[in-house]
């Protein structure tokens, strides 16, 4: 599979006429680009469902008790991973450049 994959990219690279390798990097840069639009769309989601900027004002907000924790600690969890996720992400990216 992976020289299949290398045969695409060659082919890809030679018509475009780009270099291999910065075809791999650019193409894999968009891609994680992608899953970090993804992950901002569910951590707008969640953000906008308690009106909360992070996961940090969420959680001050349980301390405070104005936010009730039965139904949405499950989101406080998400909102949590999702904010690492994206994070991690941009340090990828970021070393791409």
């Amino acid at each position: 599979m992976l020289a299949q994959q290398e045969t695409i990219f060659n082919t890809v690279s030679h018509q475009l006429q780009i270099p291999t390798d910065n075809l791999i990097q650019l193409s894999l840069r968009h891609f994680l680009k992608y899953k970090l639009r993804i992950i901002d769309t569910e951590i707008f989601d969640i953000s906008g469902r308690y009106n909360v900027a992070n996961v940090e004002e969420m959680d001050e907000r349980y301390q405070k008790g104005t936010l009730d924790e039965e139904n949405s600690w499950r989101d406080l969890q998400r909102l949590d991973h999702l904010e690492y996720k994206h994070d991690e992400l941009l340090k990828t990216i970021n070393s791409l450049l």
